[in-house]
């Protein structure tokens, strides 16, 4: 959980991803998307299409982290969104991979749509 402690944002990218992508295919996906470089200080999150399991891209100014977590029981609650991502809050960050529902604790005005 502290992997994230303080990036520049954290960005939920709303689609399913195959979760054999490694670094350069989900940095492919995040320069597409969102048209931003994976390598500007941001967390990005992509969830697979089971919901069960998470790969979070980070950059710490050295190189990239890829990480993984999966829930042996339930889903990630995923945002949607008409555009590739959307910013979550530090706050959010946290309730979702705890495996809460996010959106249902009052937090939902704080998420602003990438566009």
């Amino acid at each position: 959980m502290s992997l994230i402690a303080n990036p520049g944002k954290i960005w939920l990218m709303v689609e399913p991803v195959d979760m054999r992508r490694g670094i350069d295919g989900l940095s492919t996906l995040v320069m597409q998307a969102l048209q931003r470089s994976p390598c500007a200080g941001s967390a990005f999150v992509f969830c697979n299409r089971a919901g069960n399991r998470i790969k979070v891209l980070l950059w710490d100014g050295t190189g990239v982290w890829l990480c993984q977590r999966r829930l042996h029981q339930g889903r990630f609650v995923w945002g949607r969104s008409d555009t590739g991502g959307m910013e979550l809050t530090s706050s959010q960050w946290e309730w979702l991979i705890a495996g809460v529902d996010w959106r249902r604790l009052g937090l939902q005005s704080c998420v602003r749509k990438y566009s």
